[in-house]
Order: C-alpha cells, then sequence, then structure tokens
C-alpha cells in the first residue's frame, strides 16, 4: 500500500481551501482508539512533514467499561512514536453522554493550554454528522441543532483561544474503515458503541441502516450535506440577528416597535440571544415563545417566570426582563 492515499490528497486539500489548520502549528489529536480516530491519527502523521506540526495525542477514559485501562494502555503505546500522549481519566464515571461530551471538551482544553495546542484534531466524519442531525432533530432542536458539527469550532467561552477542527468531516465511516484495512491499523473494539441503551447508538446500529435499505443507500451523505447547508444558514442568520440587536436592546430591555418589523425568523433570533445573555441556562422554544407573544401584547402583559424568577414584562414600548417581585 503506498503512503499517500486519495484519502490522504483529500483531507490534505480540505485542510488547505477550509484554512482549518497551520503551518507550524502544534495540534492535538484526540484518539480513543476505534477506527475514525486511527484513521485521524494516520493521516496527522503522514500530513506532518508537509504542515510541519508538532503532533501530540489525548485520550479520556471515561470510567465507562471496565477495560477502560486496558483500552487507555493501547493508545499509549500505539500513539507513542507520534509525540506526548496526554491521558484524561475521570474520577468518577459521567453520567449520560452529554455530561460525558462535556468533560471530555474540558479535558481538551485544559491540555491544550497547559502544553501549547493551538488546535484539537478530532475524528468526526459525514456518519457522525448525520447521526447527529438525526438525534436533534428527534429532540425538537431548532436550525442551530440542526446544523450539526461544524468543521472547526472555538472550545471555551474566554481567551485564550484553543480551537476544535473536524477534518473528516468529508469522510463517512466507511470510508475510515477502509482507510484502517489498507493500512494494517489496529482498532480496539470499544463494546459500548454497541450497548443499545444509548440513543446515538441505536440511530447508527438501528435508524440509519432501516433508512438506507427502505428508502435512501446515500442517506448519510445526504443528511451531512443537509447539516452543511443548514449550518451556513445559522451563521448568516445569527450575525444578521446580533446586528439587529444592538440597534433593538438597551440593558434589560428589547424595543417592541422595531422589534416587530423584522421577519419572524429575526425575531426569534434575537429574542433568544436577548435570553441568553440574562438567563443562567440557553432558552428553549417554548421559553423564546413566551417573549414572542408580548411584541403585539398590552402595557403592563407579563410571562411565566423563568428558571431563576426572571419574567418579561410589557413597559410602554419596551419588553423588560425583571425578577419577580421587582416595581
Amino acid at each position: 500500500m503506498p503512503d499517500w492515499s486519495p484519502i490522504h490528497a483529500q483531507v490534505h486539500q480540505v485542510l488547505r481551501s477550509r484554512r482549518l489548520l497551520e503551518r507550524q502549528q502544534s495540534i492535538l489529536a484526540a484518539v480513543s482508539g476505534g477506527q475514525d480516530s486511527l484513521c485521524l491519527l494516520k493521516l496527522m502523521q503522514d500530513l506532518q512533514p508537509r504542515w510541519g506540526w508538532r503532533v501530540g495525542v489525548i485520550h479520556c477514559d471515561h470510567q465507562w467499561r471496565s477495560d477502560s485501562r486496558a483500552n487507555a494502555q493501547f493508545v499509549q503505546e500505539w500513539a507513542a512514536a507520534t509525540g506526548q500522549v496526554h491521558l484524561c481519566r475521570a474520577a468518577v464515571a459521567p453520567p449520560s453522554e452529554a455530561a460525558a461530551r462535556t468533560w471530555r471538551y474540558d479535558c481538551f482544553r485544559q491540555v491544550a493550554l497547559e502544553h501549547g495546542y493551538g488546535a484539537v484534531v478530532t475524528g468526526h466524519t459525514a456518519s457522525d454528522r448525520a447521526e447527529t442531525l438525526l438525534y436533534n432533530l428527534m429532540r425538537g432542536c431548532g436550525s442551530d441543532g440542526l446544523g450539526a458539527l461544524q468543521w472547526s469550532r472555538v472550545l471555551g467561552d474566554a481567551p485564550p483561544v484553543v480551537t476544535l477542527v473536524r477534518p473528516l468531516l468529508g469522510l463517512d465511516r466507511s470510508d475510515t474503515a477502509q482507510f484502517c484495512q489498507d493500512f494494517q491499523l489496529p482498532i480496539w473494539q470499544d463494546s459500548t458503541n454497541h450497548d443499545r441503551r444509548y440513543q446515538r447508538n441505536r440511530i447508527r446500529l438501528d435508524l440509519l441502516p432501516y433508512l438506507e435499505a427502505q428508502f435512501n443507500p446515500q442517506v448519510v451523505r445526504h443528511l451531512a450535506q443537509t447539516a452543511e447547508l443548514w449550518q451556513g444558514d445559522v451563521e448568516y442568520l445569527e450575525d444578521q440577528a446580533r446586528q439587529s440587536r444592538a440597534h433593538l436592546q438597551q440593558g434589560n430591555a428589547l424595543d417592541r416597535s422595531g422589534l416587530k418589523q423584522l421577519p419572524l425568523a429575526l425575531q426569534r433570533r434575537v429574542i433568544r440571544q436577548f435570553l441568553q445573555e440574562h438567563l443562567p441556562h440557553p432558552p428553549n422554544f417554548d421559553q423564546v415563545d413566551k417573549v414572542l407573544s408580548l411584541v403585539d401584547a398590552g402595557n403592563r402583559s407579563q410571562s411565566d417566570p423563568f428558571p431563576g424568577g426572571t419574567i418579561a414584562l410589557v413597559k410602554d414600548a419596551w419588553i423588560i426582563l425583571q425578577q419577580t417581585g421587582q416595581g
């Protein structure tokens, strides 16, 4: 097998055209030991001479399985030739997939900052993107959730900046499997990937194969393309909403008449951004709709309390957020 394959060329071109990584950059590759992450690490190793990267490896042990320590040791031994290997082990097993993801991304950022990595690369593929889109769709997420898995995003809410990059979103899981086979890469078989207690596993193992067999053999590719298109729309609308909000918001108040002049899609986004700035948790659809209903409501109309006791109240031309009990 040659050292340079069509997948090498594809990922190399994606990195260049999308400007996902820089030359001479220090990058941290997240490696679980599964096929996608091993494909990722092999690609980073092989592209390193062309880009001049310093490549390190991070492995996160969630302590979900009895063999998790053996899995970590496997990654450490296999990746040792690449560069420094960083192992993160959860003190207590995260109680859910969402909690595990939050803990994992916190580990990525902390290790990157401590050791001077400017970017973290993960092995997410188009298959992951399709699964995430379906998962979010069934949970009732808006278009922000449907623009699943961006090519890059910032980790954390404050400087210094660490970027999370997903170079393999142009590949699907069959591509990474073939790549591992072609280059004879060892794959750690994670038993939790077949545990149907996890919703994402049921989507991958049951729902997507059913959709492929009964509706569209290219469903993964088409769903991933849909997520890409949605992401572009979301970025545009979010920018338009920020510009509109700059003119409509004064502190904890929104101008009702100005808000009413906007298209409904922008009204909702302006309100969501406004609430997100003032509430302890990101608002859901119902909470945004509570405020939206006040655009045409009578003076002194108010919403039910939001979490934390805040209400939205109409005062003449304004929708104002205030704590219950305030005058």
